[in-house]
């Protein structure tokens, strides 16, 4: 894996911060269908790949919240200034 901190021209993709470049397989069918979709959506490929990655990791993000919640409840929302309610508590003692 190499990284670069200079601003990088990819075809019409630039990126202003360190990237990687990999290499991966899949069959020429859906690397097909993959260009096809980048261009109808006037996207790089990189950029159609990195948009699908972060929304998969997104969703799978979503998806261990919403499990976690499931299991313990709905995050309690305290709400206020901790350090205050703290003050308070202390001042009453």
């Amino acid at each position: 894996m190499s990284t670069t901190s200079a601003v990088i021209p990819s075809g019409n993709t630039v990126y202003t911060h360190p990237v990687a470049k990999v290499m991966i397989s899949m069959p020429d069918d859906l690397l097909d269908r993959l260009d096809a979709r980048a261009r109808a959506n006037r996207e790089t490929r990189s950029g159609f790949l990195r948009r699908l990655a972060e929304r998969e990791l997104e969703f799978d993000e979503g998806r261990r919240r919403k499990e976690v919640e499931d299991l313990l409840g709905p995050p309690l929302h305290m709400g206020g200034d901790s350090a205050r309610l703290i003050r308070e508590d202390r001042e009453s003692h």
